[in-house]
């Protein structure tokens, strides 16, 4: 019986003993928190792009037209290449013009013999007058004639002068040292006719290179406020200088400079034309290309630079994830500026020195225990490429 007893309160604590070890392994382990990447603010003087789309013109863009009718019978220049000030470009057919010419140098050979005859008679009559063996009358009528003779040669010759001209319109010669592109027109064509004439092509100066874009009227008073506020006598001289960014993306190695802002705000689009100009000695811009134009504006001291992946938007309020001391991360509302490249800019909500989770966003919860890791993420000069 007491064999028993014993035996039973052996198995009893067995069972207990294998209950509690159970127990024991099926207890939940709390994982680990989780690893995130974050960056660390820094104050840092920031300046405040603004960037246009425009489009480029030659800094003369001359069209060629025929000043008279005519069959085109030659072009004289490769397509696409340069031309100097005075290249023949083009020749028109020209006998008509030349008929013309002739028919008004006979009239002005008929005007000549009808003044010479004129002036003999007057040269004839006159002292016969000073001797009374002539009437008053005979000489007024001879004085009539030689002036009618030389007015009549003067009316010839201008009309010779005026043939001579359309005659020289058959050859069409270039007004500008420049670039000239595709004819419009080919040999054989007639052109010149009223009221579309063909235009022939185009002629672009393009040691200099025209870029023109619109601004809104908000953007116009930045930029005019900047630079009534601004300390260098040379931005208020020159104006801002502007930087152009090719259809590539990279940045024209040459500033330009604004010409003219027009005059007026447009009332249909609220935007106001704005003309700038850029050297192009090494004639790689041509005209017809559409860029960007990129003026600096404003220079935001000590502004929060990060990258556009930290904030949360939510109904129209951004947050970021802010990690403490003590590793644990907060939830915080933070108020937005422009954006600069992959960056944003935190007009408030953000000190230098804290850090923002970068990476690893859904895994982390607002007082939540993390592993940092700090990443460098360069602010690429302040949003300049």
């Amino acid at each position: 019986m007491r064999l028993k007893t014993v035996c039973l309160f052996a198995c009893l604590a067995l069972f207990f003993l294998a209950c509690g070890e159970k127990d024991k392994a099926q207890a939940p382990v709390a994982p680990p928190p989780p690893n995130v990447s974050v960056v660390e603010t820094k104050a840092q003087d920031v300046p405040i792009y603004m960037e246009f789309v425009g489009q480029t013109y030659g800094l003369k863009d001359i069209a060629i037209r025929a000043r008279v009718e005519g069959f085109l019978e030659g072009i004289h220049f490769q397509e696409g290449g340069p031309v100097k000030k005075g290249d023949l470009l083009y020749t028109l057919e020209s006998q008509p013009f030349e008929e013309k010419v002739a028919a008004r140098k006979s009239n002005v050979a008929e005007a000549e013999t009808m003044l010479a005859k004129a002036k003999g008679d007057l040269d004839r009559i006159r002292p016969l007058a000073k001797i009374n063996a002539v009437s008053q009358s005979d000489l007024d009528e001879a004085v009539a004639a030689f002036e009618a003779g030389q007015s009549s040669l003067d009316a010839a010759n201008a009309t010779l002068r005026a043939a001579e001209i359309e005659l020289g319109y058959t050859k069409i010669y270039s007004p500008i040292d420049g670039i000239i592109g595709r004819t419009q027109a080919k040999v054989g064509d007639f052109v010149g006719r009223d009221p579309n004439p063909v235009i022939l092509n185009t002629v672009s100066q393009v040691d200099t290179i025209l870029v023109t874009f619109f601004i809104t009227e908000s953007q116009y008073l930045e930029v005019a406020r900047y630079l009534s506020q601004a300390g260098s006598r040379k931005v208020q001289d020159e104006g801002l200088p502007l930087e152009l960014i090719l259809i590539d993306g990279s940045i024209y190695k040459h500033p330009g400079k604004i010409d003219f802002i027009n005059r007026e705000v447009d009332t249909t689009t609220g935007a106001m034309l704005v003309q700038s100009s850029f050297p192009n000695p090494e004639e790689l811009l041509r005209p017809g290309q559409f860029a960007k134009v990129r003026v600096k504006g404003q220079v935001v001291k000590d502004g929060i630079l990060i990258p556009q992946r930290c904030v949360m938007e939510l109904q129209g309020l951004f947050n970021v994830f802010v990690v403490d001391g003590s590793d644990v991360a907060h939830t915080r509302e933070v108020t937005m500026g422009p954006k600069i490249d992959s960056f944003w800019l935190i007009t408030d909500g953000l000190k230098s020195g804290e850090r923002v989770v970068y990476e690893g966003l859904q895994k982390v919860k607002d007082g939540a225990t993390v592993t940092p890791a700090i990443v460098d993420i360069k602010s690429t000069d302040q949003g300049k490429k």
